[in-house]
């Protein structure tokens, strides 16, 4: 999948009865489904039930069982309230007759009140930098499979602010910074953008919190598995401009790791804000 129309076809849900829907997976070489298309599908259904002055300012999600890619996952939606100014709805997502996923959404009215927010860092701009696919040319003669890996094609382009080198992997910080933005123009839906941000959301956050050990461990000899995700959207963005992805991870415990990110759009605006806990373990021989 490498096209925005590709991304927009599969969070465009069939609806099947009132409160039901059902999508399509995306083929992930990894062979379960990817986090961030359940988590943006289940958004999307939420918005079908959503007056349409109302636009998601957080989403809470728990991951209880991986997706099978081959079986398509039904989204029933509980329309728990419909407030004077905010909206809440509850999502499950559902395959073979079990939870896989629930999400619980909340809507708001735009409306005026207080604003603050915490500087963006300051890195390079994206026009100066490389996108992750062209850093993995580096290494695509000597680890092919590694390349392979780092190559997928995907409707979003992302240019890391520093140079992490999987061929030789080294104990960091973990922080990192990674500008993204969708390969194409889209329309001026923001319920749209925050779907596709919904969906890149899942990149790079366990990436993060797995930096501090990464010389003690061996990626294909590690599990890795969101458990939970929230997000906050702050402000309008547009994903087809570029966002700093702002990552740190304060903790790794009990086989978890915990990361967390700020994205700003290019002006310096916090536009969103993500947290995630997911399993980080040493596979089963």
């Amino acid at each position: 999948m490498k096209k925005v129309n590709e991304l927009i076809n599969l969070l465009d849900l069939e609806k099947i009865e009132e409160n039901f829907f059902r999508g399509q997976n995306y083929q992930a070489p990894w062979k379960r489904i990817f986090g961030g298309q359940v988590l943006a599908q289940s958004l999307h259904a939420a918005y079908q039930t959503v007056p349409s002055d109302r636009f998601a300012h957080s989403i809470h999600g728990y991951f209880i069982l991986s997706g099978d890619i081959s079986t398509p996952v039904v989204y029933e939606v509980d329309r728990i309230r419909n407030g004077g100014s905010f909206t809440t709805r509850r999502v499950v997502a559902i395959q073979k007759g079990r939870p896989i996923f629930n999400m619980s959404a909340s809507f708001q009215l735009k409306q005026e009140g207080l604003d603050h927010q915490i500087k963006m860092p300051n890195v390079p701009d994206p026009d100066s930098l490389i996108s992750d696919v062209q850093m993995a040319e580096r290494f695509k003669e000597s680890s092919p499979e590694l390349y392979k890996r780092y190559s997928i094609d995907r409707p979003f382009e992302f240019r890391p602010t520093n140079y992490i080198d999987p061929t030789n992997p080294t104990d960091q910080e973990p922080y990192r910074c990674i500008w993204i933005k969708a390969v194409e123009k889209m329309g001026d839906d923001i319920r749209m953008h925050q779907e596709f941000l919904t969906y890149a959301s899942d990149y790079g956050l366990l990436g993060t919190a797995i930096l501090p050990h990464w010389s003690k461990v061996q990626e294909h000899d590690m599990f890795f598995a969101s458990l939970d995700h929230a997000m906050w959207f702050h402000r309008d963005f547009r994903i087809d401009d570029w966002l700093l992805y702002a990552l740190d991870s304060p903790s790794a415990s009990n086989s978890r790791g915990f990361a967390r990110g700020n994205i700003f759009n290019r002006s310096g605006k916090l536009v969103a804000s993500v947290v995630q806990e997911g399993l980080m373990r040493k596979s089963k021989v």
